[in-house]
C-alpha cells in the first residue's frame, strides 16, 4: 500500500480520480469525453487537432480521423494544417456516417472543419463520447459573419474541454478571432485561404466592416 492510499484509508476517503485539465488524455481510454479545439481562420485548429492524434498513437491508442467530403481545399481524404501538416483522414459526406466507421476498439475519433456538418454532429459525438471514446473536434466558432458556426456553438456547450486559439490580426497584428471575408460573395459556406480571407482582432474587424458598408 502507498502512503496515499494509507492515507485515504485512514481518512475514510473513497476512490479518487486526479484529473488534469490540460492533458485529459492521461485519464482511463474507456472514459469518453468530448474536446473541442475552435477559433477564426489560421488559428492553428486542425495543427493542434493533429497533435493531439499523434499524441494518442504515440500512447498506442486506435484512432479514427474524418473530415467533411465537401472540404477538398488541400486534399480529398487528408486532413491538412495551414503549415501543411498532414494526417490521414476518412471524407463523409455527413455526421451520422461517422458511426458507421467506428468500431469498439476505437480510443479516439478526431473531426475536423466540424462547422460543416449539420446540428447532428452534437449527437454523434454525444453518441461515441457515451461508448467510451475520446472525440476531438476542431471547427471555426464563427462565420465570416461573426455569428456562431453551425453545430459548434452545442458542441461547446457540452463538452468537457474547450480549447479556444488564436490568429495573428493582419492589420494590427493582435490576437485574432474573426475570419474576415476579402472575397466577393455573401454565401455562408465559401471554401478558401489567404485569397478569401485574413483573421482580424475585434477592433480591426469592426472597422473593416463599417468602412465597407458606407462605400456599399
Amino acid at each position: 500500500m502507498t502512503l496515499f492510499e494509507d492515507c485515504c484509508k485512514k481518512n475514510n476517503f473513497k476512490s479518487l480520480q486526479i484529473v488534469n485539465t490540460e492533458n485529459p488524455e492521461i485519464l482511463s481510454p474507456r472514459q469518453g469525453w468530448i474536446e473541442i479545439v475552435c477559433g477564426s481562420m489560421f488559428s492553428g485548429k486542425t495543427e493542434e487537432l493533429i497533435r493531439r492524434i499523434n499524441r494518442a498513437r504515440i500512447a498506442k491508442q486506435t484512432v479514427e480521423i474524418f473530415k467533411p467530403a465537401v472540404d477538398t481545399r488541400y486534399a480529398e481524404e487528408d486532413v491538412v494544417s495551414h503549415d501543411e501538416r498532414t494526417i490521414k483522414s476518412t471524407p463523409v459526406d455527413a455526421a451520422e456516417s461517422i458511426l458507421l466507421f467506428v468500431n469498439n476498439d476505437t480510443n479516439v475519433v478526431g473531426i475536423d472543419e466540424a462547422q460543416f456538418f449539420g446540428e447532428e454532429l452534437t449527437d454523434v459525438c454525444t453518441t461515441l463520447a457515451n461508448r467510451g471514446i475520446r472525440v476531438i473536434v476542431a471547427g471555426l466558432d464563427m462565420d465570416y459573419l461573426g455569428q456562431p458556426f453551425g453545430p459548434m456553438p452545442k458542441l461547446m456547450a457540452i463538452a468537457e474541454y474547450v480549447t479556444k486559439v488564436h490568429a495573428i490580426c493582419m492589420q494590427c497584428g493582435n490576437p485574432a478571432q474573426f475570419s474576415h471575408r476579402t472575397a466577393i460573395g455573401d454565401k455562408l459556406v465559401m471554401l478558401g485561404e489567404t485569397e478569401s480571407y485574413q483573421p482580424l482582432c475585434r477592433t480591426c474587424y469592426n472597422r473593416t466592416n463599417s468602412s465597407k458598408n458606407r462605400h456599399s
